[in-house]
């Protein structure tokens, strides 16, 4: 699921509150970690990552992986922070209700 500019506005404003629940640190990217991240985009749909100073990677690159590795989308990515969002499978337990795209029809 590929996201508008208006969606990820949307999400950027919601994150924008959220807390830092997943710090990556010198260990980088590892099982526990990709586990940790699947269980809170489950529950939440929207989670908020730091990458420590003592991590090998830019908050890009962590990103980038953590997005492929969790099949989510990157939101964002500001200094050391980036945001993921992973819309629930299940229609009854989303928490986030995004933006549609309103596509205005042709008449003649």
């Amino acid at each position: 699921m590929e996201l508008t500019s208006k969606q990820r506005a949307q999400l950027r404003g919601i994150a924008n509150t959220a807390d830092t629940i997943i710090h990556i640190g010198k260990d980088g990217i590892n099982d526990n970690l990709i586990k940790q991240a699947n269980d809170a985009l489950e529950a939440r749909e929207l989670i908020k990552c730091k990458v420590l100073e003592n991590s090998m990677l830019t908050a890009r690159e962590a990103c980038d992986q953590m997005a492929k590795l969790t099949r989510s989308e990157p939101v964002q990515v500001i200094g050391t922070k980036f945001v993921l969002y992973r819309q629930h499978y299940d229609k009854s337990k989303r928490k986030i209700e995004l933006l549609r795209d309103r596509k205005t029809k042709a008449t003649s």
